[in-house]
């Protein structure tokens, strides 16, 4: 019994490879690791907890489960922008803790194979920090996060350590 578990977690692990959640912010497209995704849903009522940064925009209630959100845009210094019926919270899971990424719009699911993935300029120190990767599609590039550092910093923290 345990080899087959343990070959159905391989194989999930395997189909997600290499997949990404694109999204865009403004005319910017970014890419987010599938298996950090556990759902998407549509913009709903936030409460507001005092004392955060205003990238936090505070907390929703999902089936019962507190679940903080953080505005994408306004964490990458970008202007707030009025949600609307395109508005979308991505809910991800990192080492166990859930979180609401609040994007523009939710494009598609694309396989990105590692060998057109190439690192972001170091343009700027700590620029980048919220990019592992530039993924190229075509014409088109693609912003790939890196959850961990978008959700474990010195802010965040203090926004888990409140709920």
């Amino acid at each position: 019994m345990a080899d087959i578990t343990e070959l159905e977690v391989f194989d999930q692990e395997d189909t997600q490879k290499e997949k990404y959640l694109t999204f865009a912010l403004s005319n910017e497209l970014y890419g987010i690791e599938i298996k950090h995704v556990t759902e998407i849903i549509g913009i709903q009522q936030i409460v507001e907890l005092p004392e955060l940064p205003n990238y936090f925009r505070g907390i929703i209630n999902l089936r019962g489960k507190i679940v903080p959100v953080m505005d994408v845009r306004l964490r990458f210094n970008k202007e707030f922008r009025d949600y609307n019926d395109r508005t979308c919270v991505i809910v991800i899971d990192i080492g166990g803790v859930s979180m609401g990424l609040i994007v523009d719009s939710v494009s598609e699911v694309l396989t990105i194979p590692s060998s057109e993935i190439v690192p972001p300029p170091d343009v700027a120190k700590g620029g980048n920090r919220y990019i592992n990767g530039i993924g190229k599609v075509g014409n088109e590039v693609k912003l790939l996060l890196n959850c961990d550092k978008l959700l474990y910093d010195e802010d965040a923290d203090r926004m888990m350590s409140i709920l």
